[in-house]
């Protein structure tokens, strides 16, 4: 009798690590894996990647690019579900605006100086149906001035 506690608690155990395995990564590996991919998508579009996670104390820029003359920073979003939408639309007026200010300290922190600079957007969707994901740039998603004055 004790045995087949044991067997069934045991098979309870592997059945769980079994699901968890088929589960998607956790959401820091999804952002790292996202913006890994991101990177390579970028580089067969033609732009020269800079920058990776650059960090200030305000927020993080994913991915900082050089794109024929302009300066790219990159917000990559990557999502396994549709559930709350396209992973575009989690870019929030918030963010815009934490984006623009750590972009700022980065033109400032490298002298950067008469080059246009840009902002972008990477969606990543993993649907259910296709090995591949789904990869969308959105160039020029918002502007700095869209993101100032949407947080007035």
């Amino acid at each position: 009798m004790q045995f087949l506690r044991a067997k069934k608690y045991v098979t309870a155990i592997i059945n769980l690590f079994k699901h968890k395995s088929e589960e998607p990564p956790d959401k820091r590996g999804i952002g790292t894996q996202g913006e890994l991919l991101a990177g390579k998508f970028l580089k067969k579009k033609g732009y020269k990647i800079l920058q990776r996670n650059y960090r200030r104390r305000n927020g993080e820029i994913d991915i900082i690019c050089y794109d024929h003359g302009t300066i790219a920073f990159v917000e990559v979003k990557t999502r396994y579900s549709d559930k709350y939408g396209p992973p575009e639309l989690s870019v929030t007026e918030t963010k815009k605006r934490q984006i623009a200010k750590v972009a700022s300290q980065y033109v400032a922190e490298k002298k950067i100086e008469g080059v246009s600079l840009r902002f972008d957007v990477v969606s990543i969707f993993y649907s259910p149906n296709k090995k591949q994901p789904t990869i969308t740039l959105f160039r020029n998603a918002f502007t700095k001035n869209d993101a100032v004055t949407s947080g007035t």
